[in-house]
């Protein structure tokens, strides 16, 4: 594995990490303060913008990456490239939006929480000039931690001083979407050392005309897709407490998926390059060290979100006790239904940027995404309006795992050739024995754990949290210690370049 490629998978792995953290600072006050019923009107509403963002993308960003890689040693072409894809972003921005506008200005469900509306949508108003797709192309994985860091920082600040009260759900919505408008301006202003906007060259509209009509359909039931449960969710349950309890438990699988997601804009550029120069030893060995990263991260987190849900949801919203006054009740059971997604979820989306996204077979993916929206529609409404009505939140995370897994299941069948010795090696062999020994000393060490907690504090409280960091390190420790004795690749490799320096 190149150096370089080390380096920016360590560097991205380190942003994903401090932003989690950032992230995690965040969610319970919001939960605390804004309360249950606020919570959700708040994912409804963004649910509901994030369509509309998708839909002012329309799929420019994979598109963008693969086409400025190709060009990013010559300015004049890359310039070119940008400002080519600028325009088509700024056009569709602006028609996005006044769909938007037509909607929530017509339809009473939306009208009563257009002030939330209209001020998420400042997030992808201003994402039309944020560039974050040329950054990636030209692997500039620090600028974007650091930037990254920054402004989450003076956001979580910002929130914890102005959100106090439920009131404060237009505060909060401001904030959240003043991230997106404070990078497009840091993106603009570093962009001019890399390109320039004075056009020098014709633009290209026709040749990106197929791409983009399959890749904006790629990304339209992307988002259909991954906000369909939540959006379904909301018309189920008209005080949208239930659609809290979804946001907290989705909350804590959301953080992995977002570190091996996050991943994929390091190995994308990478897998591009070395499938058009058709180098296929080194793009196996990519594949196979994404997996590998997939696979260490996502194992040990379904088995530590699985088993201690209650302490992790509690944390999270705030709601230790799970009463039906805090609200979040049915948060724990949501977290271990939707658990698996982070495995299913992050080896489908490998799967697509790392194999099918260079090959330019792309369709496949929009096939599985599609079949999978109109599955996880009816397995939503069906399990959670009709057979756990008292509980749709549960019926509609079944729905949701059960979906996740068939896609995967599909996109591994139709990757076979390239995904199958990643996957199925001795070395994934190794990782689930020291899951099997975590997985032991999780149950045996938890409650233990917790009476001591409880013992010393007196606190249900405290006693979780006792648990949950306690178990967490011992786990730690025994996982990594166990993949050091048994020679694991990711872990040998990590020894060896700490005994060469």
């Amino acid at each position: 594995m190149e150096d370089k490629t080390r380096t920016n998978v360590l560097i991205n792995i380190s942003r994903t990490l401090v932003l989690t953290i950032l992230s995690f600072m965040t969610f319970p006050w919001v939960c605390r303060y804004l309360g249950a019923n606020q919570v959700g009107v708040y994912t409804w509403c963004n649910t509901f913008v994030l369509y509309f963002l998708v839909l002012a993308k329309i799929g420019i960003p994979n598109l963008a990456i693969r086409e400025c890689v190709k060009v990013k040693d010559d300015k004049e072409k890359l310039s070119n490239k940008v400002q080519t894809f600028f325009i088509i972003q700024l056009i569709t921005t602006v028609l996005s939006f006044a769909l938007e506008a037509l909607l929530v200005l017509t339809i009473t469900e939306f009208k009563a929480n257009s002030e939330v509306i209209f001020l998420l949508s400042i997030n992808f108003l201003s994402g039309a000039f944020s560039f974050e797709w040329l950054f990636i192309a030209l692997e500039k994985q620090f600028y974007m931690s650091v930037r990254s860091v920054a402004i989450l920082a003076l956001s979580t600040l910002l929130i914890v001083i102005f959100v106090t009260s439920p009131d404060d759900i237009y505060i909060y919505a401001l904030i959240t979407a003043s991230v997106t408008l404070v990078t497009s301006i840091a993106n603009i202003i570093y962009a001019r050392k890399f390109i320039s906007l004075k056009k020098t060259m014709s633009y290209s509209f026709k040749e990106l005309v197929k791409p983009l009509a399959v890749l904006c359909s790629i990304s339209l039931i992307i988002s259909f897709y991954n906000q369909t449960d939540t959006f379904i969710l909301g018309f189920i349950d008209e005080g949208k407490g239930e659609v809290a309890s979804y946001s907290v438990g989705i909350k804590g699988i959301d953080v992995i998926i977002g570190v091996i997601t996050a991943l994929s804009t390091v190995f994308i550029p990478r897998a591009a390059i070395c499938y058009a120069q058709e180098d296929k030893k080194y793009f196996n060995r990519l594949t196979a060290y994404s997996i590998n990263i997939c696979l260490f991260i996502v194992l040990p987190a379904i088995v530590t979100m699985a088993i201690l849900s209650k302490p992790i949801t509690g944390l999270i919203s705030g709601n230790y006790s799970f009463v039906e006054e805090l609200g979040y009740v049915n948060a724990p059971v949501v977290l271990i239904i939707l658990s698996s997604m982070m495995l299913t979820y992050s080896v489908s989306d490998i799967i697509y940027g790392q194999i099918l996204l260079p090959m330019k077979k792309e369709k496949y993916y929009l096939f599985a995404l599609l079949g999978g929206t109109l599955l996880n529609i009816v397995l939503s409404i069906v399990f959670g309006k009709y057979v756990f009505k008292s509980n749709p939140s549960i019926g509609v995370a079944i729905g949701t795992s059960i979906t996740d897994l068939i896609i995967m299941v599909f996109l591994v069948s139709i990757s076979w050739k390239w995904i199958k010795k990643a996957i199925f090696n001795f070395n994934n062999l190794k990782l689930l024995i020291a899951i099997a020994l975590i997985i032991a000393s999780t149950f045996l060490l938890r409650k233990p754990l917790y009476n001591l907690g409880y013992k010393l504090t007196g606190v249900e409280s405290y006693s979780m949290i006792i648990e949950l960091v306690s178990v967490v390190l011992i786990d730690a420790v025994i996982y990594l210690v166990s993949l050091g004795l048994l020679k694991e690749d990711l872990v040998s490799s990590f020894i060896r370049k700490k005994k060469d320096a």
